[in-house]
């Protein structure tokens, strides 16, 4: 099977945040568990973890376990290998490289502007169900993370199941 040949997806938000809480909201434990999972393992630096647990009784299912960053442009971008949900953990989770996602960060006039692409699909069937069901899902963590910035709540975007909302 072939990979990479299939375009990544882009999806993109602006949030009426400034822009260090922003980019503090993705490379802070705490802060990253008020909108994305219940609970986070994130080391923001080259090699550091990128773990999220979205059900934390259970950190061997539904969790990005053993990801990491693999850039940290301070206030500029993030990059990290990523896992999906157990109905995709057969054909993303153990498969090298895994699939990778880049988030930037853009400031103008008190509006934070962040986009998401997420690289490394698989040309079939089932990476096209893969691919749409991570553009629904990283849909629901950016306005995640849009709400729980501008109403100062904070509420993680997807269920233990990794449904999103």
């Amino acid at each position: 099977m072939k990979r990479y040949t299939v375009e990544p997806l882009r999806i993109e938000i602006s949030i009426e945040a400034p822009f260090d809480l922003v980019w503090r909201a993705w490379t802070e434990p705490d802060r990253i568990t008020s909108w994305f999972a219940p609970e986070a393992n994130v080391e923001a630096k080259p090699g550091g973890a990128f773990e999220l647990f979205f059900d934390p009784a259970d950190h061997s299912q539904e969790c990005t376990r053993g990801c990491v960053f693999t850039a940290v442009e301070p206030m500029r971008r993030l990059g990290f290998t990523w896992k999906g949900p157990s109905q995709f953990a057969d054909l993303m989770n153990d498969i090298e490289p895994l699939t990778s996602v880049y988030v930037t960060f853009h400031e103008g006039n008190g509006v934070t502007r962040v986009v998401v692409v997420h690289n490394g699909w698989g040309d079939g069937e089932e990476w096209t169900e893969a691919r749409e069901w991570h553009r629904r899902a990283w849909k629901g963590v950016l306005v995640s993370l849009r709400s729980t910035l501008e109403s100062r709540e904070g509420k993680p975007c997807c269920k233990p199941t990794g449904e999103t909302k």
